[in-house]
C-alpha cells in the first residue's frame, strides 16, 4: 500500500536528532516558554524573513490571535469585514467569526484554484479591514493585484500560511509579505511537529508584542493580565523537534517538486485535470490536487490498486452546518472544486518509482 503520507517514515530520517532534542528538553526540567522555543522562534523568523516569530499552540490560534491583536490595537472592531477565499480550510473562517468579525467570501479562480483576484474589489465595503490570503495546497496565492488593492483601500493583509512553509512570491517567502501570518505545524504539514503547534510571523513590533501577550493569558508580567488572553503556547518539545526538522525543510520541498514534476509529465488521462504551475518557486506542493468528475469512483479504483488518497475538502465552509447563515450562498467554482478534488500522495517519503506507478495506474483508469 502506498499511503497518502507516512509520518513515521519521514521522521525516521531524523530520528536520532529528534530523540536527542526531546531528551535534552526532558533533562532540562523546563517545558514551557524556555530556550528551545526562543531558539526555534529566532530560526523560523530568519527562514521566513520576518522580524518576529511567536510560537503558539496551533494554526487556528495563530490566525485567531492575529485578528484579536488588531482589535486590541484599535485597527479592527467587531462587525468589521475580512475578505477571505471561499475555497479554504474552515479554520480560516473560524478565526474571523470567533473574533466577531464578518468573513466576506470570494469565489475561486478556475485555473489556480486560489482566490479570484478579479472578484475582490467589488466586495470591498466601508467595513472591510483586511484581506486574508490563503496559500492553499502549498501554492502562493499572492498576486500583484491583491497587493495593489490592499494599498488602495488601506487594508491589512493576513496570510494563512498553514500549508505553504517555504513558498515564495517574487523572491520573498510567504509569511513575510503580508502584515502578519499564521502558520500551522500540524504533523502532516510540510514542516510538521509531533503534535499540535503553530506560529505567527510579523515585522510589526507593536503587533508582535500584543500577540505575545495575548497568547500568554494576556500577561507580560506573571499574574498581571492586560487582556483576557489565551493559553496558546508552543511547548519546548515541539519547538525542539521543529528546530531539527526546519534544517531539512528545503530538501523535502525539492523532493515534493520532483514528484509533482513527474506527475505533471506522466499523467495523461484526459479525464483528470492537473494543477496549474506557472512558477515553481511559488509552490511547495503540500498537496497535489487533481480534479475529476467521478472522484469517488477514482478514489475507490486507486485504493483497489494499493494507492491511498484524500479529499481536500469534501464540504466548503459556506455549506457547513456550523455556518447555517451562509448555506444559501453560492460560489460555483469553489463548489465544483470541493465536488471534484482528490489529493495524490506527494510526501517526501514517496519514491519516484512509486510516483511513476501511481501515474501509470491513473492513465489506465476508464480507458
Amino acid at each position: 500500500m502506498i499511503t497518502f503520507l507516512d509520518l513515521k517514515k519521514i521522521n525516521d530520517n531524523y530520528s536520532s536528532e529528534i530523540e536527542k532534542a526531546v531528551k535534552r528538553v526532558l533533562n532540562s526540567g523546563w517545558y514551557i516558554n524556555g530556550q528551545e522555543k526562543e531558539r526555534f522562534e529566532e530560526n523560523y523568523a530568519k527562514f521566513i524573513g520576518s522580524d518576529y516569530s511567536i510560537g503558539v499552540a496551533n494554526g487556528l490560534d495563530a490566525l485567531r490571535i492575529i485578528i484579536r491583536a488588531y482589535i486590541e490595537l484599535g485597527v479592527f472592531k467587531k462587525g468589521d469585514e475580512i475578505i477571505v477565499p471561499a475555497n479554504t480550510f474552515i479554520a480560516s473562517i473560524i478565526a474571523i467569526t470567533d473574533n466577531g468579525l464578518i468573513p466576506v467570501l470570494i469565489d475561486s479562480d478556475k485555473d489556480s484554484l486560489q482566490i479570484d483576484e478579479n472578484e475582490i474589489e467589488k466586495s470591498i465595503s466601508s467595513k472591510t479591514r483586511a484581506i486574508m490570503v490563503v496559500h492553499l495546497y502549498g501554492q502562493c496565492s499572492f498576486t500583484k493585484k491583491i497587493i495593489q488593492l490592499a494599498k488602495k483601500f488601506n487594508l491589512k493583509i493576513i496570510e494563512d500560511n498553514a500549508q505553504a512553509h517555504g513558498c515564495k512570491f517574487e523572491g520573498k517567502v510567504t509569511g513575510s509579505i503580508g502584515d502578519a501570518a499564521g502558520h500551522s505545524f500540524y504533523p502532516g504539514k510540510n514542516l510538521g511537529a509531533i503534535g499540535d503547534a503553530g506560529a505567527i510571523t510579523t515585522s510589526d513590533p507593536e503587533l508582535a508584542s500584543t500577540i505575545r501577550t495575548l497568547a500568554n493569558y494576556g500577561s507580560k508580567i506573571k499574574y498581571v493580565s492586560e487582556y483576557t488572553g489565551y493559553n496558546s503556547r508552543l511547548d519546548e518539545i515541539q519547538a525542539a523537534v521543529l528546530d531539527v526538522k526546519l534544517k531539512y525543510l528545503e530538501t523535502e520541498i525539492e523532493k515534493r517538486k520532483k514528484i509533482a514534476d513527474l506527475y505533471l509529465k506522466k499523467i495523461t488521462n484526459t479525464q483528470i485535470k492537473l494543477p496549474l504551475v506557472n512558477d515553481w518557486e511559488s509552490h511547495v506542493f503540500h498537496l497535489f490536487p487533481i480534479l475529476v468528475e467521478k472522484r469517488d469512483d477514482l478514489q475507490s479504483y486507486l485504493l483497489e490498486n494499493g494507492i491511498q488518497t484524500l479529499i481536500h475538502y469534501p464540504i466548503p465552509p459556506h455549506k457547513q452546518t456550523c455556518y447555517k447563515e451562509m448555506n444559501h450562498l453560492s460560489f460555483p467554482i469553489t463548489e465544483e472544486i470541493h465536488n471534484k478534488e482528490l489529493s495524490l500522495p506527494i510526501g517526501p517519503e514517496i519514491s519516484l518509482q512509486e510516483a511513476d506507478f501511481i501515474s501509470d495506474i491513473l492513465n489506465k483508469w476508464n480507458q
